[in-house]
């Protein structure tokens, strides 16, 4: 990042994520008194998190995840009182994290993938999202939470924290998330336990717990997840391992484990301790002994109607959207987030009522996956619901991580995933099939205003580039935006779809749920994968795309539809030709409907692209960053030339107002 940019003294919001920048942190950015936002995100930036950074008076949104930063935090990020957002997943941070107390306006702290730890220290009292999952913490999360009343979502998995879990995190006065899993909590859990009736999403997984499942987490279990598999509860709906192999694991930790008939003694003094009950904790004892037996005798004596489990993945309900456009960050993919409804799961019920029981009627189309299916929710949000039956019967925990994933296909240029449901066998709980719920795209396909359709309806050739633009912005997002990438997309120039402001969105990609691998226009032609290595094979992935990029570019600047494989290399022959040739001959090829508008510098740089990405060698085909750069340019100077033509005409209209 050059220094000079510690010039723009004036500047107030700075975001320069998912790009190519590497060394430190410019100390010229200190300069910027007026900054409230700094994103660096999805960048190569090395070194340790400046302590000047303090000296930034406004600063409240400060996020530089995705980067390969090192060594501790500085403590004088602690006198940022200013702060609202804290992002620093994804580096290579280390040591204890400073006392955060004074930041009183922070509101979401993100400290997920690094190696913190091992002492967690108190957090601020109006944190709202809190996200420590995947680093080295061991002690201190049983006071660390002690006044942050505001909390929404907890998520301290896959750390290595210990001693006793707290009943009272399932009582926070917001919660609606929390995610312990994968550390070494202890404890002995009763059915009469009492939850935050919002909680949406529990995972208590792969701890040292035993006794009961508290029956609070049971109910609602349409719109509740619980996850709780990989301890040493009696409830074994979720496997669970024998009592004895916690009481070692919780002794090796050195915190032994009281006796079930310790707890049952003391367990009203953690409540007492907990929620501030007071001096009743005899009189509750007693009477939650005796409401057991009665429920257990009941419980015994009546007859249990199997039921669909409907069961979701990790979904939080906090809008950090809203937190992070409040500190003036608003950058496209935020947008986005903030204009579609949370990602969630529905219920099987809600999904019939939609779509009329599945009616033929709004049957969208049919493929070796499943149907998809129109629908329209209670508001009125018309949605596409696309059911995948599974093969293999397997417990909802097996598609976690990938629903996970989908749940981040989130993007201006892709039909977004709205939500999921999940249709489980009542006899073994095995998911039979799986619905997935995306943004429904209403103005038909691009080649329907390309190639096909009247010709009143056909984009000018701007609106082509920049349908293009969007058509590779949504695949680098694919490549790029979400870890493990999604590459082999199989992409159609009949599968990207327009809205009502003639936006692309692709609505057909490699979902990780897809069990098999489908063959792609760029496979066809194809070398073989090279060997070797995983870095050469997802290149050669991300360049089947770049193939199929080059398939839509073809169709763009052709204007009629390639239905055949073997058109496309005829079709790149022509256009190799034509590249030799003058302006005119060039313009004979085009588009009738374009040709007279396109500019030759534009015309030329979108052509040879396109040659580019249908090269027979995976090798020789251009990254998507490169076909967007080329993109631009063309946009660029086809843009430079109207506005050349318009102050020649007089003409107050910009271009910006035709595409």
């Amino acid at each position: 990042m050059p220094a000079s940019i510690g010039h723009l003294s004036s500047l107030e919001i700075l975001n320069v994520s998912t790009n190519y920048l590497s060394g430190t942190v410019p100390l010229q950015l200190s300069y910027l008194r007026n900054l409230q936002t700094l994103m660096l995100d999805h960048n190569k930036f090395t070194g340790q998190v400046p302590g000047w950074l303090s000296s930034l008076p406004v600063l409240a949104v400060l996020s530089l995840k995705n980067n390969m930063l090192n060594g501790s935090l500085p403590y004088s990020l602690a006198s940022l009182q200013t702060l609202r957002v804290l992002c620093l997943s994804s580096n290579f941070l280390s040591g204890e994290v400073p006392d955060l107390r004074n930041l009183t306006n922070l509101q979401v702290l993100d400290l997920e993938d690094n190696y913190f730890g091992p002492h967690l220290p108190n957090m601020p009292s109006k944190l709202v999202t809190l996200v420590l999952r995947k680093n080295k913490f061991r002690l201190g999360i049983q006071t660390a939470l002690g006044s942050c009343y505001q909390l929404q979502k907890l998520d301290i998995s896959l750390n290595g924290f210990v001693g006793p879990f707290l009943s009272s995190w399932l009582l926070l006065p917001s919660i609606k998330y929390l995610d312990i899993a994968g550390n070494k909590l202890t404890g002995f859990l009763f059915k009469n336990m009492t939850c935050n009736s919002e909680l949406a999403f529990v995972n208590l997984s792969s701890n040292l717990l035993s006794g009961d499942l508290p029956t609070c987490l049971k109910k609602d279990s349409k719109s509740r997840v619980v996850m709780y598999s990989g301890n040493c509860l009696a409830d074994e709906d979720q496997k669970q391992h024998p009592s004895y192999l916690c009481h070692n694991e919780a002794l090796a930790v050195q915190i032994p484990p009281p006796s079930e008939e310790k707890h049952r003694r003391t367990y009203g003094k953690q409540v007492v301790a907990s929620s501030a009950v007071g001096g009743i904790v005899g009189a509750i004892a007693v009477v939650g002994l005796a409401f057991m037996a009665a429920k257990k005798f009941y419980s015994e004596h009546t007859t249990k109607t199997p039921q669909i489990r409907l069961i979701a993945d990790t979904v939080s309900a906090v809008n950090t959207a809203k937190l992070l456009s409040d500190a003036k960050y608003i950058s496209d993919t935020m947008k986005l987030g903030a204009s579609l409804p949370a990602y969630r799961t529905f219920a099987l019920e809600d999904l019939q009522e939609a779509t009329h029981n599945f009616d033929d009627s709004t049957l969208l189309g049919e493929g070796s996956h499943g149907q998809i299916y129109r629908g329209k929710l209670p508001d009125g949000t018309f949605v596409a619901i696309r059911g995948l039956k599974m093969r293999k019967r397997q417990s909802p925990q097996v598609y976690t991580h990938l629903l996970e994933q989908i749940s981040k296909l989130r993007h201006s240029h892709l039909v977004s995933a709205l939500g999921h449901c999940l249709e489980c066998h009542p006899d073994d709980s095995g998911v039979s099939r799986i619905f997935l719920i995306f943004e429904f795209v209403p103005n038909g396909t691009l080649r329907g205003c390309i190639s096909e359709g009247p010709p009143g309806r056909k984009l000018t050739w701007p609106q082509r580039i920049i349908a293009a633009i969007g058509v590779a912005k949504g695949i680098q997002f694919l490549h790029t935006g979400i870890v493990p990438g999604v590459k082999s997309n199989n992409l159609r120039i009949k599968n990207v779809l327009l809205d009502h402001d003639l936006h692309v969105k692709i609505s057909s990609y490699n979902l990780p749920l897809l069990a098999e691998s489908r063959g792609t226009m760029g496979t066809t032609v194809s070398s073989p994968a090279p060997k070797g290595s995983i870095q050469a094979r997802a290149s050669h992935e991300c360049k089947n795309d770049v193939y199929d990029i080059g398939v839509i570019l073809l169709e763009i600047i052709l204007g009629r539809p390639i239905m055949f494989q073997n058109e496309v290399g005829v079709l790149k022959d022509l256009l190799q030709v034509s590249l030799t040739t003058d302006d005119t001959g060039r313009r004979s090829i085009v588009d009738p409907a374009v040709h007279k508008e396109c500019s030759d510098e534009s015309l030329k740089t979108m052509m040879e692209i396109c040659v580019r990405c249908l090269s027979n060698e995976p090798t020789d085909r251009p990254s998507v960053d490169d076909i967007l750069w080329n993109l631009q340019f063309a946009a660029q100077v086809q843009d430079s030339v109207r506005e050349d033509y318009l102050s020649h005409q007089g003409s107050p209209v910009s271009s910006s107002q035709q595409v």
